[in-house]
């Protein structure tokens, strides 16, 4: 368990071992979910490191290619819930 205080602007520091564990640095930002218990602290990931993240070894697929599959997935989903 780890504490720190509040200064009168309202502002903390993060101890090491939480910005070790979230893998956060200076000039990162976090994002506080108010749950039932407390808070949850969380670490906000960029867009560029959730694109590095994700990794697809498949061919490449056109746009329109996409978009079809989108339509036909789309179209799947209403058919099933019209059926039932």
């Amino acid at each position: 368990m780890f504490e720190s205080s509040i200064t009168s602007k309202g502002q903390t520091t993060l101890p090491k071992a939480v910005r070790d564990s979230l893998a956060v640095k200076a000039g990162d930002k976090v994002r506080y979910v108010i749950v039932e218990d407390g808070v949850l602290i969380m670490p906000v990931r960029s867009t560029r490191r959730l694109f590095r993240s994700l990794r697809y070894e498949g061919p490449v697929v056109s746009l329109e290619e996409m978009d079809k599959a989108i339509a036909e997935g789309a179209t799947e989903g209403w058919l099933r819930s019209t059926q039932t």
